[in-house]
């Protein structure tokens, strides 16, 4: 089983996130869950990312919103890095 982390600002990401979309809460705790048994399941749709964001995978909250994190696979922790819609999370530093 994974363990999950979130980094400070991914703390204050979530909670501006939450207060938008309270009707997807129930849908982050069950990704969540599902991280902490197989953050590569492919209901997550899980995948290494490219370029500047390289050193990150994200994984589908819904269709228009994405989860980013570090996987420590050998550890067995993740990192909650960002949330939020495609362009927001994948925009350029």
């Amino acid at each position: 089983m994974y363990e999950i982390y979130q980094t400070q600002t991914f703390a204050k990401v979530v909670k501006k996130f939450f207060k938008k979309h309270k009707n997807l809460i129930s849908t982050f705790i069950k990704v969540n869950e599902q991280l902490e048994q197989n953050p590569l399941h492919n209901s997550l749709k899980t995948h290494k990312l490219n370029g500047n964001l390289s050193e990150f995978y994200a994984c589908s909250l819904t269709f228009e919103y994405r989860i980013v994190m570090i996987i420590e696979i050998k550890d067995e922790e993740i990192t909650l890095i960002n949330i939020g819609s495609h362009d927001e999370v994948y925009k350029k530093g």
